[in-house]
């Protein structure tokens, strides 16, 4: 239970108050609101008791002493006429656990009037309960629910297809903080909402880490913050794909598989920038006498064909997949739409708009960003060079 799902439902509303009267009231104008004004919402249904009527039995234990009835008799000449009254239990042949045998009376005496006609033994001899047991109606009292000992109630939804549970969210979340509520009342989201946010949250610390991390290798290898700094800058090149391409297809962002993607891209991504800044160093130690432009380009243009490789291999063999689109070689069937590539879409979308963008920007803002330290160090030395008259006079 500990490693499923906390909610079936993908909109999961929780009411918490430590005084229970506050709780239903509420659950009812929420679910109202729900019902009328909120669209895309199916299949809604809440904790509320169900309306019914429930019989209680309050002793006189004063009347009671007074015919000499013990309460605990009470109780167990009430459980003939309800549940029953448990003397043993037995196991049946082949059954794997034991069944309770109980006594009551036939069916035709367990009605309502009978709790006034019971009678106990007594000292006295046989005493009806009605002359010193009260029979009251109430309203019924389902199953309590407590969160950390406060009393809470829940309202559950689906989604229909083609509609967001997020924007969902947002939308009743709007209205609940518009409303005024008790101040003893707290209404929050929880279930599939509660999820996602706890999955965001380790996602984001998982790509923090492992940037940190290939930062770290990177100024050890490089021996250079700038390099370092050039490569892991990629990886937001790379995130910010991922979200333009999702914005084109309209699609959403999974918590996880589309998290998971981005961090996977990320390795990608690093590589490539990393063979290419290799080159780079490679030529330069090994042909000083030439300029940075010549060894920028001709960097670029031994490692491009790597990179293109790379990435119009991956590319390629993630489209059926971003496509959700499953190829059965052996049967000789395309299938769209299967239960098998729909799991995995979110993560192949990411990692397909992630290194297209990613790339393009690799072949061209890279080597431009590897020359700006020299153009720089040159403006920097045409500016100690001037003479300061020169200086002072165009100043």
């Amino acid at each position: 239970m500990e490693q499923g799902p906390r909610s079936g439902k993908a909109i999961e509303l929780e009411f918490r108050a430590r005084d229970r009267s506050l709780l239903e009231p509420a659950v009812a104008r929420v679910r109202q609101y729900m019902d009328t004004q909120v669209q895309g919402l199916r299949d809604i249904d809440d904790t509320r008791s169900m309306p019914g009527i429930e019989w209680r039995l309050d002793v006189d234990r004063a009347q009671a002493a007074l015919f000499g009835a013990d309460v605990s008799q009470v109780g167990m000449a009430v459980q003939l006429v309800t549940n029953g009254l448990k003397v043993g239990e037995y196991r049946p042949d082949g059954a794997l656990e034991e069944v309770d045998i109980r006594v009551r009376y036939p069916l035709a005496q367990r009605g309502l009037s009978a709790l006034d006609e019971i009678k106990i033994n007594t000292a006295n001899g046989l005493v009806p309960i009605s002359s010193f047991v009260k029979r009251t109606a109430g309203p019924k009292v389902d199953t309590f629910q407590r969160v950390d000992a406060v009393p809470v109630e829940y309202i559950r939804a689906d989604i229909t297809k083609d509609v967001m549970a997020d924007a969902k969210v947002k939308e009743m979340q709007t209205w609940i903080d518009g409303q005024d509520w008790d101040p003893g009342l707290r209404v929050e989201f929880r279930g599939a909402n509660e999820d996602q946010a706890e999955s965001m949250q380790f996602i984001g610390i998982a790509f923090i880490l492992a940037v940190l991390l290939m930062f770290v290798m990177l100024v050890a290898q490089f021996n250079s913050l700038y390099q370092s700094f050039l490569i892991v800058s990629a990886v937001m090149m790379s995130t910010a794909g991922v979200l333009l391409g999702l914005v084109i297809m309209g699609k959403p962002f999974s918590a996880i598989l589309s998290g998971v993607g981005v961090v996977a891209l990320a390795g990608i991504v690093v590589n490539h920038n990393i063979i290419l800044i290799s080159a780079y160093n490679h030529l330069r130690r090994e042909h000083p006498e030439l300029d940075y432009v010549s060894l920028i380009v001709r960097a670029g243009a031994q490692r491009v064909r790597p990179v293109m490789l790379t990435t119009i291999v991956t590319i390629l063999g993630l489209l059926p997949m971003a496509f959700n689109m499953s190829i059965d070689f052996v049967n000789r069937s395309i299938i769209f739409g299967s239960q098998m590539s729909m799991f995995w879409v979110p993560l192949s979308q990411a990692i397909v708009w992630g290194l297209t963008f990613a790339t393009v920007l690799t072949l061209v803002c890279t080597p431009a960003m590897m020359a700006l330290p020299h153009i720089l160090s040159q403006l920097i030395q045409r500016l100690r060079q001037r003479p300061p008259t020169a200086m002072a006079h165009e100043a």
